[in-house]
């Protein structure tokens, strides 16, 4: 009886207005973060939905490119280190020369910074730095001291004479020579084991311009492939992750080709973030002729602009 007393007071009780605006007020921030991921989570199955099912070619592209070349860009997994500083001092980059070069892109100027100072930073790529990128890996494969480079495809198939191709002839931008820059520094040193590491990964990697593996860099993108293998390996980066930044790189430098590509998977039934990224860079796929397969299967895909890239500076 006294139990019934005490909660009938305590009903009848008026509540304080400040603990009924708290309650009101936690209750709509409650609702608003629940209708905002299943919105979020209704717009990602309606992209997905949208990707297999939209008959306009120019909406589908957008999503494919946002696919393939999402705005926030992709971050590898390694780290500049001082990589950029020893580009400098083995004279493989002249930094006038660099600067020049990227005169007037904002971008590419502000990532000078990782040329002349060490940096804990990982490295990414997206459209505003590709070039940088491309030029900076370039460099990064043209000079480090490499087993590759010394007795690998360049020297067969250059017979005794690698100047002559358009990773070396076209090369440009040092303070030394580039048959004196060739191979030349011990910027990432490999045990043996992680040599043969480099060489089975590079094998596997194409590129849409040519015909040829990365263990055969005879242009800045096979070469520029080779820097960054050899990197992360050092930095003990897994293949299967070596493979998707490697995906991601060609797909900065060669965009109209990759869009292609995912289009072609897209056809499949299959999302771009779902691809076998060594499938995605193998021969069948990534070389030029795999490319012109590509494109052939699916015809022409308009509303994309960007040629993708070429082999230079």
């Amino acid at each position: 009886m006294k139990r019934k007393k005490i909660i009938n007071r305590l009903i009848h009780k008026a509540i304080p207005l400040w603990i009924v605006l708290w309650l009101v007020f936690n209750s709509t921030m409650v609702v608003a973060i629940a209708e905002y991921y299943i919105m979020k989570k209704n717009f990602n199955e309606y992209v997905v939905k949208l990707s297999k099912t939209t008959q306009s070619p120019e909406e589908l592209v957008q999503i494919l490119k946002q696919a393939v070349l999402p705005q926030s860009g992709y971050t590898l997994a390694v780290t500049w280190g001082d990589v950029g500083q020893q580009l400098l001092q083995s004279g493989v980059i002249d930094q006038g020369k660099y600067k020049e070069l990227f005169s007037g892109d904002t971008v590419s100027l502000n990532h000078m910074r990782y040329l002349e100072n060490k940096s804990s930073d990982q490295m990414v790529i997206n459209e505003e730095n590709s070039r940088f990128m491309v030029n900076t890996l370039w460099a990064l494969g043209l000079v480090n001291k490499s087993k590759i480079l010394d007795e690998g495809s360049m020297q067969i198939y250059g017979k005794g004479d690698v100047m002559n191709f358009a990773s070396t002839g076209g090369w440009n931008l040092g303070t030394k020579a580039t048959n004196q820059v060739y191979s030349s520094t011990k910027i990432i040193e490999l045990t043996p084991e992680q040599e043969i590491q480099v060489q089975k990964i590079a094998r596997n990697v194409y590129r849409p311009c040519c015909g040829n593996h990365s263990e055969f860099p005879d242009c800045n993108h096979g070469m520029a492939a080779l820097g960054y293998i050899q990197l992360a390996v050092k930095q003990g980066v897994t293949e299967d992750r070596i493979y998707k930044d490697i995906l991601a790189l060609n797909s900065f430098w060669f965009p109209q080709n990759y869009i292609e590509l995912a289009a072609y998977f897209n056809k499949e039934g299959k999302e771009w973030k779902d691809i076998d990224a060594k499938l995605a860079l193998s021969a069948d796929y990534s070389s030029a002729q795999g490319a012109q397969k590509i494109k052939q299967s699916i015809q022409n895909i308009p509303g994309l602009n960007n040629s993708g890239g070429s082999c230079g500076t």
